[in-house]
């Protein structure tokens, strides 16, 4: 063992081993967190780009009459002249207010 501890090579490498895997702006260390961010950021990518997909979908589907038509129904509950709507709510859907006595 001592005859390691005077070979200069070998304490020049293990310095520089130690100063590669720690200290160094470059380290082991700092190139895993920047893994994990740019994984967080791919992972933020592929969300929004399948929210853009569902808009561009949603897009498609109001540029026609017949799309806008629903929209306007279904979410405004608007109606055509000369027509009733009835709005079916069941129990539990509803919304309940509980009072304090």
């Amino acid at each position: 063992m001592l005859k390691y501890l005077k070979n200069i090579y070998a304490i020049v490498f293990v310095v520089f081993a130690i100063w590669m895997l720690f200290i160094d702006s470059n380290s082991l260390i700092i190139h895993r967190e920047l893994n994990k961010d740019m994984n967080d950021l791919n992972d933020e990518k592929e969300y929004y780009k399948s929210g853009i997909e569902k808009d561009n979908k949603a897009i498609k589907e109001l540029s026609t009459e017949e799309g806008v038509e629903k929209l306007a129904r279904e979410k405004y509950y608007m109606k055509k002249e000369n027509e009733d709507i009835y709005i079916i709510e069941y129990e539990d859907s509803l919304k309940l207010e509980k009072y304090d006595e």
